[in-house]
């Protein structure tokens, strides 16, 4: 299984079109308080349309109660990794993978990263800007994940028009 956990999470449109995502992929969201915002905002409901109720999403009041009630292999992206998002090996789909986002203004705390040096990845950018979008980030880690993975259970065709609709 795959999860995706936002420690702290502030701009509620970034998690709703991140709980859209994992529907749309079979992720589990992990939410770490405080939060933002409040999960009843409409805004969230905005940004995952009709979807936010197929995302199986849980949330926890700390770092140390998530990490009690979870086992398996973390992976933290930050600004501050030094190895490519690309240099893991996602690949064994018995293994659950925990995608790792800090929060979009200060990103995952010093504390929580400096014992995990060997699993912290950045996605490459130039020196124009400091980071990319957290939703955007979320999507290019996760789809690493699943093309890795070989896009495990998900639909290659589109489900509504027809797997033959741009031929005819």
């Amino acid at each position: 299984m795959i999860n995706i956990v936002l420690y702290e999470p502030e701009i509620p449109q970034n998690t709703g079109n991140i709980m859209r995502t994992c529907a749309g992929t079979n992720t589990r969201l992990h939410l770490i308080e405080p939060l933002g915002f409040k999960l009843d905002e409409k805004s969230i409901k905005r940004c995952g349309v009709n979807y936010i109720d197929n995302c199986e999403y849980f949330v926890y009041k700390n770092w140390d109660e998530f990490k009690t009630k979870n086992k398996g292999k973390f992976y933290y992206l930050t600004r501050y990794g030094k190895k490519p998002h690309t240099s893991f090996d996602y690949s064994n789909t018995e293994e659950e993978i925990y995608l790792v986002f800090g929060k979009e203004s200060t990103g995952i705390p010093k504390e929580i990263l400096k014992d995990h040096l060997d699993h912290c990845m950045r996605i490459p950018i130039n020196a124009n800007i400091r980071s990319l979008n957290l939703s955007n980030c979320v999507a290019i880690m996760l789809f690493e994940v699943l093309r890795q993975q070989d896009y495990r259970d998900l639909l290659r065709t589109e489900p509504f028009k027809g797997e033959n609709y741009l031929e005819e």
